[in-house]
């Protein structure tokens, strides 16, 4: 194949099937140098797949994959991140027991003069020298099990650019991250361009694609369909590419009635977590909780959903002053949580969607200690339907569906449980976009049924095209308390940094 010297990576023809199923078909794909390129499509569009290959985690049945000039069918992984691609996966490869600078130099550790004995001072040194160019504030001898997910995602970035790479595939890299962290990844990634690094970007969040890329590939269910320069393709005809068809907006409307207030929240403060917390939510309500990273946001839902104690402060439900000490008194005062950390908490990956909806409501289907399984798979089976779960089965296994569907499971596992108020932290992190407009009129159906909904997200898009009032954090703090009308962008922002 020819290689134009201004391109690094070219795919052609790409195929790969599992078990007769095209999860692609005749892919092609260009990566130029100091580009960054982003990959759009729904989940089960191909991506994930593509890149795997890529990186020689798989194999492709056809096809042809060249990096500067040389062909990588027959290389493993470590022979092509020798070559210089490196991946920051969704899913973070981390090692928990392991330090920040130990897992950012795994394998590639800096050794004593004696064979095999680590210079742990070397590392540590080289790490903080990297995070500190990164503009990361994160102490390199903290174990990775202490950090927060956003720390995590941090170093891992950390981790891909210590490679010295020249293609860096980025899958979901802000997913986790605050609206400060993205302002300095996206300073990394320009630097990285200057420098001819090429940068492969998957991403569900428009404004970010918009933002960093310059060039924009779409891929529909396993099938190529285009590429073309991302100021050549608005917000509107990218959608359609990707869906197939157009929707006809991203928030649907609302219509729900709001009525009397089921959940208060007063003067609830956690010593170095959040102070003097004080709001309502109504029936047929959805109060956004917006902020940077570190502001407080699911420390204050997991006080109220009693994950965690808090210090001071009271919780009333329907006027009634409630005692939270577990989960299980939040769901028997009807206060029903979705945690943003939905793999880690929200479901069991090997178990099945039937049990893993039926997993948190066992009583309803229990007599004498026996499951009565019938009964369970009737009730399931009409959840799935409801929620338009996509599963072959209802006893395929959850780490088989797609992000969005495995968000439903998540969701419905919480509806049987028929909670008034409903706390869903990151609703639509890394999740496309039908799933996410799947997942918003979710939330519009469950308001229009009168109940009260508390959405924590990281996207002020969705904040404001969902919520109905607003309240921002900053630092633990409760800056600001905003209308709809108020809750512009820049007045979210402003509180945010207060």
């Amino acid at each position: 194949m020819p290689h134009p010297p201004n391109f690094t990576l070219q795919v052609r023809h790409l195929t790969k099937s599992f078990g007769g199923v095209k999860a692609l078909d005749d892919v092609q794909f260009d990566l130029r140098i100091g580009e960054v390129h982003a990959l759009m499509g729904e989940n089960g569009a191909g991506k994930s797949t593509l890149m795997k290959i890529l990186i020689g985690m798989l194999k492709p049945d056809a096809g042809t994959i060249t990096f500067e000039g040389s062909s990588l069918q027959n290389c493993d992984v470590n022979e092509i991140m020798q070559k210089g691609i490196s991946m920051i996966h969704q899913e973070m490869l981390v090692i928990p027991e392991l330090t920040v600078a130990q897992n950012i130099f795994l394998g590639r550790e800096s050794t004593h003069w004696f064979p095999n004995w680590l210079d742990d001072e070397a590392i540590d040194k080289k790490a903080q020298l990297l995070l500190s160019q990164m503009g990361i504030n994160i102490e390199v001898t903290t174990q990775m099990k202490y950090l927060s997910v956003a720390e995590m995602q941090m170093v891992e970035i950390a981790k891909a650019i210590s490679n010295n790479a020249k293609v860096i595939i980025m899958d979901e890299p802000t997913s986790a991250i605050s609206d400060k962290e993205v302002t300095t990844l996206f300073k990394i990634i320009r630097e990285l361009k200057a420098k001819g690094v090429a940068i492969i970007y998957i991403s569900h969040k428009m404004e970010e694609i918009y933002a960093i890329a310059d060039t924009i590939t779409v891929l529909r269910d396993g099938r190529y369909i285009a590429t073309k320069p991302s100021v050549e393709l608005d917000k509107k005809s990218l959608i359609a590419l990707m869906v197939g068809r157009e929707l006809s907006d991203l928030f649907p409307p609302q219509t729900a009635t709001k009525g009397n207030v089921l959940l208060s929240v007063r003067n609830l403060s956690s010593k170095g977590k959040f102070s003097a917390i004080n709001f309502e939510v109504k029936a047929g309500e959805v109060l956004g909780i917006a902020g940077l990273m570190g502001a407080g946001r699911t420390e204050i839902a997991r006080a109220i959903y009693g994950l965690d104690a808090f210090d001071t402060g009271e919780i009333f439900v329907k006027g009634q002053k409630v005692v939270i000490t577990s989960p299980q008194d939040a769901l028997k005062n009807g206060i029903g949580y979705v945690s943003e950390d939905r793999k880690g908490l929200g479901f069991i990956p090997n178990m099945s969607v039937k049990h893993n909806i039926s997993l948190g409501s066992l009583a309803r289907y229990t007599k004498i200690g026996f499951v009565q399984t019938q009964k369970e798979q009737i009730i399931v089976t009409q959840t799935v339907k409801d929620l338009k779960i996509k599963t072959a089965t209802i006893n395929q296994k959850v780490a088989q569906l797609s992000g969005g569907n495995q968000q439903k499971v998540v969701i419905g596992k919480l509806l049987l449980s028929n909670p008034e108020i409903i706390i869903l932290d990151e609703p639509t992190r890394g999740i496309d976009i039908g799933a996410k407009f799947e997942i918003y009129k979710l939330i519009n159906e469950l308001t229009a049924k009168g109940k009260a909904v508390v959405m924590i997200s990281s996207e002020l898009p969705e904040i404001l095209g969902m919520s109905d009032r607003v309240l921002v954090l900053s630092k633990g703090n409760q800056t600001a308390l905003l209308s709809k009308e108020e809750a512009t962008q820049e007045n979210i922002m402003r509180y945010a940094i207060h």
